[in-house]
């Protein structure tokens, strides 16, 4: 195999063997903890602009196939794993992960020590990244002085998001999906519980948003800084309180944005499928699947509409969030669960009965 470099903005190096494409990449290098999974990971719209690291040594084990994508089209900038396998098992299996990548121009880099990268990333948080073209001979110090000086795009939503609305038919409650980089497994459960979705770009108005008459909204998860996205922070100040809400990830933040508290980022972020969350209400702890390198400031709660609802085990940071009077919820991490367990998966039911009791307010004082 041909070999690759992955450079750190901070000049340390890791030497590999490339898969995938053949091309140059840059990107700001993040790690997920999940230990299946990687195709949904692969594929989720959040990890936008990103060189995502495989925490779990070997990847590809049981290929790509058809079913498992959360979006298309891959924006992940590279993937770095332990051991990529070569010959994967799975009745399932279409393809390998190396024939995805070159299909799709996406680099990645196996053999390297991932659990050293992934303490790098521990001690000094989210860092710039170049994974060289394979094979190409580079000067270090040429591509970190490079890398010091970029700066990475903040439209992610914009490139994720679709471009023009479009349906997802069903028979129960009508539902508009506020695309900011929708995962699939958020389509598919609403889907399942048979609503009638419309999918709209990230910047529609307010008005033509309730020109559609819906019975309830939903905010989808995304990449990036929600600060990136006024726009959306907007369009949501316009549409609380008109119908039922519910946010996941980064439409948690934008929601909570739109309300008046304030985001900050993370060290290094939480991504992956094992994240205990407890739910203040009851008590009850849920482990639940998370993807996010910005979180919601506590103090910054003070004097708004909002209440906290559920809190990480990990390190505290607001996971879930109600408004003290509207019917809007949100949750930091992802009930839809693609990859991960499926504990908070009956949020989406709450989402239901919350329109079906706005709907019949409605009908009662008609």
């Amino acid at each position: 195999m041909t070999n690759r470099k992955l450079i750190l903005e901070n000049g340390i190096v890791f030497e590999g063997q490339a898969f995938g494409s053949d091309l140059a990449s840059d990107g700001e290098v993040v790690f997920t903890t999940g230990m299946t999974g990687y195709q949904e990971t692969l594929s989720d719209p959040s990890f936008a602009g990103q060189i995502v690291t495989m925490t779990y040594p070997l990847i590809g084990n049981y290929g790509i196939n058809r079913d498992d994508f959360e979006t298309i089209d891959p924006a992940i900038k590279g993937f770095v794993v332990r051991e990529l396998a070569q010959t994967p098992s799975n009745f399932r299996c279409d393809t390998t992960l190396d024939e995805f990548f070159k299909m799709k121009k996406i680099p990645g880099i196996e053999g390297i020590d991932t659990r050293k990268l992934t303490r790098l990333i521990r001690e000094m948080g989210s860092i710039k990244a170049t994974l060289t073209a394979a094979g190409e001979e580079v000067v270090v110090e040429e591509v970190v002085a490079k890398l010091k000086s970029t700066t990475f795009p903040t439209n992610q939503v914009e490139q994720v998001s679709t471009k023009t609305p479009y349906p997802s038919p069903g028979r129960g409650k009508k539902v508009v999906l506020m695309d900011f980089g929708m995962k699939h497994g958020i389509l598919r459960e609403l889907n399942k519980r048979d609503c009638d979705v419309v999918v709209v770009p990230y910047n529609m108005p307010a008005e033509e948003i309730l020109a559609l008459y819906p019975d309830g909204i939903m905010l989808s998860n995304g990449p990036g800084d929600p600060k990136d996205v006024p726009v959306a922070i907007e369009t949501i100040k316009n549409l609380i309180g008109k119908v039922p809400m519910f946010g996941i990830c980064l439409g948690h933040q934008l929601f909570a944005l739109a309300c008046g508290a304030d985001s900050f980022k993370l060290k290094f972020g939480h991504r992956g499928a094992n994240h205990p969350v407890k739910e203040l209400k009851t008590g009850r702890t849920e482990l639940t699947s998370q993807n996010h390198g910005y979180a919601i400031d506590p103090a910054s709660l003070e004097g708004t509409s909002l209440e906290v609802t559920h809190l990480a085990l990990n390190d505290g940071t607001i996971e879930g969030l109600k408004h003290k009077e509207y019917p809007v919820f949100t949750v930091q991490y992802h009930p839809e669960a693609s990859p991960g367990p499926e504990d908070s998966n009956h949020l989406f039911d709450k989402f239901i009965e919350l329109m079906n009791v706005d709907t019949r307010k409605e009908q009662h004082h008609a």
